[in-house]
């Protein structure tokens, strides 16, 4: 196979990302004695760029260190390329003499690589290997990174809604997820009991209105004497536009290098305040942004996580063998399976929560929570409060 391959990461780092960059390196190493193994600093920026650390020349103990550590250890990029930016990429491959480029992402990385594919014409192996915490991409049951993070927001709204159950009141928690609710709803797996909050959950795949909102809350609160609430950064209204674009005047509203909108900054959380301090006047009121926090806690590293991040690297190693594509990871008959799909069947598209996996109201169905439980197990034994 080759003789040279590139590996880079990018979009968000999460806790795991690090594992897949080492299981393809250290699979390459494997299958292919001798061969170069180039990490690009900065995703596709480094491979513009020709800035490369040589991974194949550092000990194995060096990989596996940096393979259990969060964050994105290559560094990553928001950068998408058109065109223009293709051509440049395509010739630092050439240039570093790559036989297969592995990135490591989601949908904006994997239609970054169709986009190459479509423009290095069949002269080298391209490969998508999955990483999201917003397990938002298509032909997976679950992503690389979503576990872990899911293990803080779960660990996080048990704690609070222990702490409101103590001094009661309103909660709201902005959790990030643009267009799919996954992690959002990933609050609900470590409920103690039916009393448990969060007790509404709002995601992008529902449409928001502020003044259910605040009818919602008052029901919660007048049956649990408290209200724990869940919501998506990317939560929109009625006719479609995220609830941030409602709020936040067009000259204040900011963009990544995509053209997506920021959506969980401090605005949205003041939205939320005025909206609570409006319709429920006296109520004792704290919202928060959970923020990038979830997304590469040290503390809430899932093994499973880690593991499966892993062998998507060995993976994406199989894939460039067969010429390329991106790496699934699908749920059979009980266990985690990793299958190679076309990247048209990935690229830049998006897979929302089945809306079975929702309740009637602001909530989780059945076949939601069991989703959740299957993949983010309870992890600690909880005495139920006196209150």
């Amino acid at each position: 196979m080759a003789g040279t391959f590139v590996i880079a990461q990018g979009g968000g780092p999460t806790a795991v990302i690090n594992q897949t960059m080492a299981g393809a390196t250290l699979e390459i190493r494997r299958r292919h004695p001798g061969a170069r193994v180039l990490g690009a600093r900065h995703g596709v920026r480094g491979v513009r760029d020709g800035d490369f650390v040589v991974l194949s020349d550092l000990p194995e103990e060096q990989i596996r260190l940096v393979a259990g550590t969060p964050g994105a250890a290559l560094g990553s990029t928001r950068d998408k390329p058109d065109a223009a930016y293709c051509e440049k990429v395509l010739a630092g491959l050439r240039k570093a003499g790559a036989d297969a480029f592995i990135y490591i992402g989601g949908n904006d990385t994997s239609g970054t690589q169709q986009i190459l594919t479509e423009a290095a014409g069949g002269t080298m192996a391209f490969v998508h290997a999955p990483k999201t915490i917003d397990n938002d991409l298509m032909e997976n049951d679950h992503t690389p990174g979503f576990m872990s993070a899911a293990e803080f927001v779960a660990g996080a709204f048990l704690t609070v809604d222990l702490d409101f159950r103590a001094l009661p009141g309103v909660y709201v928690a902005i959790v990030m997820g643009r267009h799919a609710g996954f992690l959002t709803a990933a609050s609900a797996a470590w409920r103690i009991d039916e009393d448990s909050g969060p007790h509404l959950i709002y995601v992008p795949e529902r449409a928001f209105s502020v003044p259910r909102f605040i009818d919602d809350v008052r029901r919660t609160v007048d049956r649990h004497k408290r209200c724990i609430v869940a919501v998506s950064e990317g939560v929109s209204a009625e006719d479609g536009r995220s609830l941030v674009e409602t709020i936040v005047p067009p000259e204040r509203l900011e963009r990544d290098a995509h053209g997506n909108l920021k959506l969980s900054g401090g605005d949205l959380g003041l939205a939320f305040e005025h909206a609570l301090r409006e319709g429920l006047p006296g109520t004792r009121a704290r919202v928060d942004a959970l923020g990038y926090m979830p997304r590469g806690y040290v503390g809430a590293i899932s093994r499973v996580d880690q593991q499966e991040a892993f062998e998507a690297g060995i993976h994406a190693v199989e894939a460039a063998g067969r010429g390329g594509g991106s790496v699934a990871m699908q749920h059979d008959d009980g266990r985690t399976v990793l299958k190679i799909v076309p990247l048209s069947a990935v690229a830049a598209k998006t897979r929302h929560m089945p809306d079975s996996f929702l309740s009637e109201g602001p909530g989780l169905s059945p076949e939601g929570m069991a989703y959740l439980q299957r993949l983010v197990p309870r992890k600690y034994e909880i005495g139920v409060p006196f209150v």
